[in-house]
């Protein structure tokens, strides 16, 4: 399992760790990341996505899942992500289709 957030792409960072007497040693700065079951509307169901605290604000911030997944680029989702991005466009598309007819 990688140390990167499923939703934003956010990963490890490598720098230094400097002591009092400037001795600097290589170290790596890791993602806050949670477990946790994200609400889809569209879909009616719960999504357990491993993402980082700062993606669990911004999925907040826009609105819910589906909302983030609608703004989000291809390139910075994981490969579940991009999945569950298209399940939502798919069942997006079938609920307009209902309301239209």
């Amino acid at each position: 399992m990688s140390r990167q957030c499923e939703l934003t792409g956010k990963g490890g960072l490598v720098g230094h760790l400097v002591s009092h007497s400037n001795i600097k040693t290589k170290r790596r700065y890791l993602p806050n990341l949670c477990n946790v079951t994200l609400l889809s509307d569209v879909l009616g169901r719960g999504v357990r996505l491993r993402i980082s605290a700062n993606a669990l604000r911004s999925v907040e911030h826009r609105g819910g899942l589906d909302a983030f997944l609608m703004k989000a680029r291809d390139e910075e989702l994981s490969l579940k992500a991009r999945r569950l991005k298209r399940e939502v466009v798919k069942a997006r598309a079938r609920t307009e289709e209902s309301t239209a007819a």
